[in-house]
């Protein structure tokens, strides 16, 4: 993996967005509330695909040359006077934080949207953030989408199934929002979605679908109905008949809980089941439901992804905001599909300063002794790192691991782990 020869240097943007460099400060990271300047090794080029965001609101904080300390920005070093902010970058796919971007947040400044927030600094001429690759799958590379394709052939496929309200959905996901497992759909390869639930039993404050109105908007809409068992069928069974490692997946963004729609669930996989024993079905889920699962599995659900926050209940609910269940449960639908003889990841959602904490580590080693799932996906937790840390009341007792070392920590414990960022094909 490349790195700087080099420490890169602190980046901001001005009023208008435009963004410079300020090459007598280092750029620097954030882990939790302690800003720090990061390892050479913790830098990897932008990765193709990624954004940079500006911060209104928050003043970039750099690290001093000589002493490496962190250092407030305070003023325009170029315009006095003038108005100017901190710099992040939201990575593309298959790339896992190392650290946040470092800033000061102002007395009074807007809440950032649903996205993460990757440190960011210049160096010889190019962007450089503090990453790593968690996958070298490129199911969702930039490289891997022509705009010209997507629109034709998704264009050519909802003329095609005007009647399927599952597909006209997807439409709006793939034309609209660009999600990515909706255009590799259309495209007919890899892993194609099956949002089926508009209702949740969470209220999650990181919620990409459905936000309280004036706070923070969420990211996409949500689905607004539940599709049929026959229109489920109707993408599934072409997509894995048709498709290279192909998987399907219930549980997207723009739904709530799909376990809340398990009887139609349970309905399609028998439907899709005996027309395809081959391929995965996979269902990305909050896991509240183990009896639900179960019944899944037996109907021929082979995969389970699990999100999560924290290994830890305390951080869990204040986190999920759960309504009739407890990450006991979620630990019991883990059982569940392991005793059915049936492969189990973690979408394990990445904050720095919280993931790497000693508390969390422990706790996470502990379920994963416990429950042996076989894979971690690595998730940036989109959303603004201030309010998530205020908001499951979080105070750190000793210093945060790093997340490199965490990595090589996991690897070390649990050999056998693997380690990811997408759901994996299971042949």
């Amino acid at each position: 993996m490349k790195h700087p020869a080099g420490q890169p240097s602190l980046v901001f943007a001005d009023a208008d967005g435009n963004i410079t460099d300020f090459p007598d400060l280092d750029a620097a990271g954030m882990s939790y509330e302690t800003c720090l300047l990061p390892d050479k090794t913790d830098f990897i080029p932008l990765p193709e695909g990624s954004e940079l965001f500006v911060l209104p609101g928050r003043l970039p904080v750099g690290c001093d040359k000589v002493s490496k300390e962190p250092l407030l920005l305070g003023e325009d070093p170029f315009f006095p006077g003038s108005s100017f902010q901190a710099v992040a970058a939201f990575i593309s796919p298959a790339h896992t934080i190392v650290y946040n971007s470092a800033y000061q947040t102002a007395a009074i400044a807007p809440r950032l949207p649903l996205f993460a927030y990757c440190a960011v600094g210049w160096y010889e001429g190019s962007f450089w953030v503090t990453a790593f690759r968690s996958d070298k799958d490129t199911r969702q590379d930039c490289a891997q989408f022509n705009q010209d394709e997507i629109n034709r052939k998704t264009t050519r496929k909802l003329k095609k199934h005007k009647e399927n309200r599952l597909i006209q959905h997807l439409g709006k996901c793939c034309l609209t929002y660009s999600c990515p497992a909706a255009r590799n759909y259309f495209l007919e390869r890899w892993e194609a979605p099956l949002p089926t639930s508009p209702v949740c039993n969470a209220r999650c404050i990181g919620c990409i679908s459905q936000q309280v109105s004036g706070k923070c908007s969420a990211s996409q809409d949500r689905i607004g109905f539940v599709p049929t068992a026959a229109e489920i069928s109707g993408v599934a069974i072409p997509h894995l008949q048709k498709s290279r490692d192909a998987i399907v997946s219930f549980g997207q963004g723009c739904e709530g809980e799909p376990l809340l729609q398990a009887e139609t669930i349970e309905k399609a996989i028998i439907g899709i089941r005996q027309k395809c024993s081959w391929g995965t079905i996979n269902l990305n889920s909050n896991a509240s439901l183990p009896n639900a699962v179960e019944r899944l599995a037996k109907a021929g659900l082979n995969s389970l992804r699990v999100s999560i926050n924290s290994a830890q209940e305390k951080y869990h609910s204040r986190y999920y905001r759960p309504h009739g269940f407890t990450l006991k449960d979620v630990k019991s639908s883990i059982r569940v599909m392991k005793d059915c003889g049936r492969f189990v990841s973690l979408n394990y959602f990445i904050q720095p300063g919280f993931t790497d904490s000693p508390e969390e580590f422990d706790s996470l080693c502990s379920l994963l002794k416990t429950y042996k799932p076989e894979c971690i996906q690595l998730r940036n937790l989109n959303i603004d790192p201030e309010h998530y840390f205020k908001t499951i009341s979080f105070k750190d007792s000793d210093e945060p691991m790093g997340l490199t070392n965490w990595l090589t920590q996991i690897k070390a414990n649990f050999p056998e782990l693997q380690l990811g960022y997408f759901n994996p094909s299971l042949g």
